[in-house]
């Protein structure tokens, strides 16, 4: 007597999005994916899909679940409540804690004044009455710089800051230049 054993798998069906119909065999549903064999290659990989690709598993034994999509909550970012005049004073904030751009201008105007204070006011008067460039202004946040309440705030900070460091460094370098003077003169009598 010959007696023969077949094994036999039963399968289900995944329904995807786009309509096609997949033979498988489910063996993990997950919060975000299904884990799942191809039912004509059981001993295969084990390959998974996204719940959001999927409408509908059917399994072998009649049941299904169907996977429909839930509406997302919009995430507000915590400045999207923030009224014009908040925004704009978030931005000088910012500009306080995050702009150091002014150092070029500086430096710029305290070698140059400690060469001439005379000619350390042609760059003085320049850069504190330029408005610093976007690649200097170390902004924390792109999507917050695009709210125009908010760029004005720093902006207009960013090129306070700047005005005052270049004026500071302009009077070091006339004060040094000074006391040259003075010691020299007295040193001269």
């Amino acid at each position: 007597m010959l007696f023969s054993v077949s094994v036999c798998f039963s399968q289900d069906t995944i329904t995807k999005r786009s309509g096609e119909d997949m033979r498988v065999k489910v063996l993990e549903v997950n919060q975000s994916d299904i884990k799942y064999k191809k039912y004509d290659n059981l001993e295969g990989p084990t390959f998974s899909l996204l719940k959001s690709e999927i409408v509908m598993i059917r399994y072998s034994n009649g049941t299904r679940d169907m996977f429909i999509d839930e509406p997302k909550n919009v995430e507000l970012k915590p400045y999207d409540k923030y009224s014009r005049e908040d925004l704009y004073h978030l931005g000088q904030s910012d500009a306080s804690k995050h702009y150091k751009g002014y150092k070029g201008a500086g430096g710029g105007t305290l070698i140059t004044g400690l060469v001439s204070p005379l000619l350390g006011l042609i760059p003085a008067i320049t850069c504190s009455t330029t408005t610093p460039k976007d690649s200097n202004l170390n902004y924390p946040s792109a999507e917050l710089m695009n709210k125009p309440d908010y760029f004005n705030g720093y902006t207009k900070k960013a090129k306070s800051i700047k005005s005052g460091k270049v004026w500071k460094n302009w009077g070091i370098a006339f004060g040094v230049n000074l006391v040259a003077v003075l010691v020299l003169t007295a040193s001269g009598q």
